[in-house]
């Protein structure tokens, strides 16, 4: 499968580029960037191309990688999906729900295969413990804690305008809803959304089948206090989710090979476009309470 990158930004620097170059499967076919500089300089250290026509990259790939700002993936995936081109896209998949329901529209029409790289969900040992919680009946309460250090340490997403303007809840926010969806069940009710120092936001969920989680989340812990938690409590005890050697471009080809299959098999991933719009929706309603002090549903 040819594909192609779209952004180079230290997330793309990281993480996709090592990971679509080194990938067994996939033929790097090129980058494009808002800055044709830097699109050009990772490209070389890729050993591929650089485009500065973006709509010349989709018509020459069969898949695009997208590691660019939420409101700018979301309409270079609709302008992706119109090219017949699978979709491999990170989290959040927008920045408001009409913008992910067009995605999830294009992608549907043209036929093509979606998986949103919410990390955690590709590393092995937490996949496992989330499927192996998944069939375990009777959870009562889930706990989630998400504290990064972006805006406390020499984080080298420190300089993101768009995790500035959106906070954690928007950055760390699809991660513990990603764990916690498929085990909890869907978000029937965002019950209380409340701001913490900085950007940190604490919220209370009710779930479907029941169940009740909440959520801390920030970008401003101190360093010493970053990392993420999440305890599930119910009939069966409590159990918490196990800790993971893997890193991002390991992760990340895992979900490469999750689009591969997808695109293959014309089954959907379960962490596809559509996930990424029900997270985006949970999200958008949470950052509605917190302005409003509105419960939303």
């Amino acid at each position: 499968m040819r594909i192609g990158l779209l952004g180079t930004g230290p997330w793309a620097e990281m993480a996709y580029a090592p990971a679509l170059s080194g990938h067994g499967e996939l033929d790097f076919a090129g980058v494009w960037g808002r800055r044709p500089d830097a699109a050009r300089d990772l490209a070389d250290r890729h050993g591929t191309r650089a485009y500065e026509d973006v709509d010349a990259l989709l018509a020459e790939v069969d898949a695009v990688a997208i590691a660019l700002p939420p409101s700018v993936q979301a309409q270079l995936a609709v302008r992706a999906a119109r090219a017949h081109c699978h979709l491999l896209l990170d989290k959040p998949l927008a920045a408001t729900v009409e913008e992910g329901q067009a995605v999830v529209e294009a992608a549907g029409q043209a036929g093509v295969a979606s998986v949103v790289f919410f990390t955690t969900r590709f590393q092995t040992a937490a996949d496992d413990w989330i499927a192996e919680q998944a069939a375990v009946d009777g959870w009562f309460t889930a706990r989630a804690e998400w504290l990064g250090a972006v805006f406390t340490s020499d984080s080298p997403f420190a300089a993101s305008s768009w995790r500035r303007e959106k906070g954690a809840l928007w950055d760390v926010g699809p991660h513990a809803l990603s764990v916690l969806l498929p085990v909890l069940g869907d978000v029937a009710e965002v019950a209380a959304a409340a701001r913490g120092p900085q950007d940190t936001v604490h919220l209370v969920l009710t779930h479907v089948s029941g169940a009740s989680s909440t959520l801390t989340l920030s970008l401003t812990a101190p360093p010493a206090a970053a990392g993420a938690v999440v305890e599930l409590r119910g009939k069966a005890g409590t159990t918490i989710l196990p800790p993971s050697s893997e890193g991002a471009v390991q992760a990340l080809t895992r979900a490469a090979d999750a689009l591969l299959a997808s695109a293959r098999t014309g089954r959907p991933h379960p962490c596809n476009a559509p996930l990424g719009l029900r997270v985006t929706e949970i999200l958008a309603a949470a950052d509605a309470q917190l302005s409003d002090g509105i419960t939303t549903r």
